[in-house]
């Protein structure tokens, strides 16, 4: 499938320490808890080739590619998407600053493709190149070489695990495809969703459906089998062996032996009984990193415009988990690391701030080539039309009359206006900022603190 680590180019210097960190004891004891027979490798695979599923997937490779016998990872991802001529001219431009990958690609007599496609006389295509160790979306940061499969049904009808990586817009009809292909199973695979983002549905009363409620509904799969990782961390980050965090929360039967199973010295991973609260609040923080990322831009990067974005928008989301959890005091923690790191360095900062420059416009769509898809601009539409029910009122403080939460939501508001309904420009974000009626967000917070706000029906709970 690839070569020896040698030949990956790669630099290696950590094998040593790797091995006696127990790789292959981790691997056995994973294998001897899902009763693999000797000879019968761990299939494991990636669904998705984004930035986050294609990292996800060469973090495996990469720890584990090595035991052959034991384990075999996979990638698929829809074929024949061709590569622009300019994504080809940056690929090889990063191709010649890496000696490592430079040789590599002769080694492996494919550096020569990567100059016809340059010139123009050959067409590369993102199958292709991901399995050459390149993501479409982080060409900057080459991956080890993956096997890559276009076939949906190749990849997944015999797999013990399956990491979606799918954007949450497209995870149900992947899945509901993926569901025929699995009738005639015995047992059904450990499922473990990488997807950050949300659905409204309002019938029979205003409620979130998730990622992992998605693969659930698809398949049948049922839930304790199903697990949700998410940060914080960055991709290319955690690939670049850079210090990062993963929480992974589901069953406690499944989540236990994976965080041990995925865990690094440079990849710490936390395990959690929280599934749906962690998935949704890793929509949540999405939807406020692109404001902040218009307020970078339109401020000229003014630390105190930044700051108080970062208050109003934290006590926004503290509002919102008061909605949704039972003990949100438990949710402080992973949601402000996760959403001040997407704040510093995500995609979705990165189009808000493309927005306010004017360098994008909203009529290009919400998948950008070179970045992927913006989960931020569908969580904004599901947060605000289940948020805007009257069912779900809460009482406002200064009038003291119900009113729907998204009216104690004033950034959640103006970010609606501007991506969805396009009533106001990126501009508003400051207008909703610097209100002078906009109250103090240490007064939302002592609203969400002092008031009985939990809807569990939100959740789809009872």
């Amino acid at each position: 499938m690839v070569g020896s680590i040698e030949e990956m180019g790669r630099n290696y210097s950590n094998g040593s320490i790797q091995n006696c960190n127990g790789l292959e004891e981790k691997l056995d004891e994973f294998r001897c808890l899902l009763r693999k027979a000797d000879g019968d490798p761990l299939r494991i695979v990636g669904v998705g080739a984004g930035a986050w599923g294609s990292v996800f997937a060469a973090l495996l490779q990469d720890n584990y590619g090595q035991y052959r016998e034991k384990v075999q990872i996979r990638i698929w991802r829809r074929p024949g998407r061709a590569v622009d001529r300019t994504t080809a001219e940056h690929l090889f431009e990063v191709i010649n600053s890496r000696e490592d990958v430079l040789r590599r690609l002769i080694r492996r007599c494919a550096y020569l493709k990567y100059v016809e496609a340059r010139l123009g006389d050959r067409t590369l295509y993102a199958d292709e190149i991901l399995k050459d160790g390149f993501c479409l979306n982080m060409i900057n940061t080459p991956l080890c070489p993956l096997k890559v499969v276009t076939n949906l049904q190749e990849a997944v009808w015999d797999a013990d695990i399956v990491v979606n990586g799918l954007p949450s817009t497209e995870t149900r009809e992947v899945f509901e495809e993926i569901s025929h292909y699995w009738k005639e199973r015995i047992t059904v695979p450990i499922i473990i969703s990488l997807a950050k983002g949300i659905e409204a549905a309002l019938d029979p009363v205003p409620h979130i459906i998730t990622p992992t409620q998605m693969i659930n509904r698809a398949t049948g799969v049922p839930m304790e089998k199903i697990l949700y990782l998410g940060g914080p961390n960055i991709a290319s980050e955690i690939y670049n062996k850079e210090y990062a965090n993963a929480r992974i929360c589901g069953a406690e039967k499944w989540r236990k032996p994976l965080a041990k199973f995925l865990r690094q010295p440079h990849f710490i991973v936390w395990d959690n009984s929280d599934l749906v609260t962690h998935e949704v609040m890793g929509g949540l923080k999405n939807v406020y990193a692109i404001g902040a990322g218009m307020v970078a831009a339109l401020t000229n990067e003014s630390a105190t415009s930044k700051s108080v974005y970062f208050a109003h928008c934290t006590s926004e989301m503290i509002f919102i988990t008061h909605l949704l959890a039972e003990e949100p005091e438990k949710l402080a923690g992973p949601l402000l690391a996760d959403t001040y790191v997407t704040l510093l360095k995500g995609r979705n900062a990165w189009y808000g701030q493309m927005l306010a420059k004017g360098e994008l416009s909203l009529d290009m769509g919400d998948s950008i080539s070179g970045k992927g898809m913006i989960q931020g601009v569908s969580a904004v539409e599901a947060f605000y039309e289940l948020l805007s029910q009257s069912s779900l009122n809460v009482l406002h403080p200064e009038g003291n009359k119900p009113v729907a939460p998204v009216e104690l939501c004033p950034i959640l508001k103006t970010l609606y206006k501007i991506l969805i309904s396009r009533e106001q420009s990126s501009q508003a974000i400051l207008k909703a900022l610097r209100d002078e009626n906009l109250n103090d967000p240490r007064e939302r917070i002592e609203i969400a603190q002092t008031h009985a706000f939990y809807k569990p029906s939100l959740l789809g709970q009872p």
